[in-house]
């Protein structure tokens, strides 16, 4: 069987780099941008670290910012309109995963237009053209969305997020400048800190992993627990660890898929509007558990890279074990709840069927049923 890797045609890591936005637009030709950001980036400022270098530079660009945190349909729709009327001729995704995977549903639908119902893309869409060019610059450090082949839409009237898949949607150039995640506030650096670590564990477990993602994932792993305490401080070494992590994450998830935890945060997100990362966080460690036995002996070297000391003297029930605890921890002492409150018994079948439904779902290493994910939901509920 041939191991497919995708991944960015450049991308740009350190303090400094959202300047090689000018250059990359100059040297391909681009004439007017859609800049795709949020309104509290455009708020705050962080929007604007990007057009002023625009101004300067003299480049063409329009804004627009009616992204949610869940991104809707409602919203590629609009994000479509506005790319059209403003005549433009790619893309700058400035944000979250939010803003890019606003941009990738908005660039695909413009140069695949039999895809205009956002609906149609759900699952791996049979899409014939790459999507308009787009610059990611992520202002996070959790999602990798500049880096994978995939996209997550919010159906508000039915109550469900979807995924999408698609290697047409890949942006051509990411900028992850850690200078451009120094404003993310603690709760945000947490969640999505959180995010790319349920990243790196779920791909190095899944079904499709093999030797090249597992390097991506465990060096994800080492990286992130020992950078994401610091960078919820806000220390340079952690925000540039944690810029680094999420990305090496990406590479390696976006090209073997994820599992269950993220089946379930989907559908935390969609009913509860739950933010992801936090949603990633409170279920990486319940499905860990859950998945165990299926694991062989990664749990050992996940443990390892989480700074558990003597792994090599444990049974396999213990760096199992300490793994699972080790990520509780993490999690734990950066603020993430490991309840829900909101959750509801009643509302327990929908969030099973829904995450059972999700793309997610065949990568976990364990098969799994609508049972099963019930009793994993209902660990949520406070004692």
């Amino acid at each position: 069987m041939a191991n497919r890797i995708m991944l960015n045609e450049t991308s740009y890591h350190g303090a400094g780099a959202i300047a090689e936005i000018v250059t990359e637009a100059k040297a391909r030709g681009f004439s007017k941008a859609l800049i795709c950001s949020d309104p509290d980036l455009i708020k705050f400022g962080v929007t604007a670290k990007v057009t002023d270098l625009l101004d300067k530079a003299g480049l063409a660009y329009a804004i627009y910012s009616g992204i949610k945190a869940n991104p809707t349909i409602e919203n590629v729709k609009d994000g479509v309109k506005a790319f059209q009327d403003a005549g433009a001729d790619y893309i700058i995704a400035i944000g979250g995963g939010s803003s890019m995977d606003t941009s990738k549903a908005i660039g695909i639908i413009i140069n695949n237009p039999e895809f205009a119902d956002v609906r149609s893309l759900e699952g791996v869409a049979p899409t014939k053209k790459p999507c308009v060019p787009i610059i990611a610059v992520p202002t996070t450090a959790g999602t990798a969305a500049e880096v994978t082949i995939n996209y997550v839409i919010t159906d508000v009237e039915r109550k469900r997020k979807f995924v999408c898949v698609d290697p047409h949607d890949m942006p051509v150039v990411a900028i992850v400048d850690p200078d451009m995640m120094s404003s993310m506030p603690k709760g945000l650096t947490a969640a999505t800190g959180m995010d790319a670590l349920t990243h790196a564990i779920e791909g190095y477990i899944t079904k499709g992993a093999w030797e090249m993602t597992d390097m991506f994932h465990l060096k994800a792993i080492e990286i992130i627990s020992r950078s994401l305490r610091g960078a919820v401080e806000n220390t340079k070494e952690g925000r540039e660890g944690m810029a680094l992590a999420q990305y090496i994450a990406g590479m390696g998830f976006s090209n073997v898929g994820l599992g269950i935890a993220h089946s379930m945060a989907h559908t935390l997100g969609a009913v509860y509007d739950t933010p992801h990362g936090v949603a990633c966080a409170m279920m990486l460690p319940i499905v860990m558990e859950y998945n165990a036995e299926c694991t062989g002996e990664k749990y050992r070297e996940i443990a390892r890279a989480m700074g558990v000391p003597g792994v090599d003297a444990m049974s396999q029930a213990e760096y199992r074990k300490a793994a699972v605890d080790a990520v509780a921890k993490l999690s734990a002492d950066v603020g993430i709840p490991a309840t829900l409150p909101a959750l509801k018994e009643e509302d327990l079948t929908f969030l099973a069927e829904s995450a059972y439904a999700d793309a997610c779902r065949p990568g976990n290493p364990k098969d799994t049923n609508v049972e099963d994910l019930k009793s994993l939901f209902l660990r949520l509920k406070a004692d």
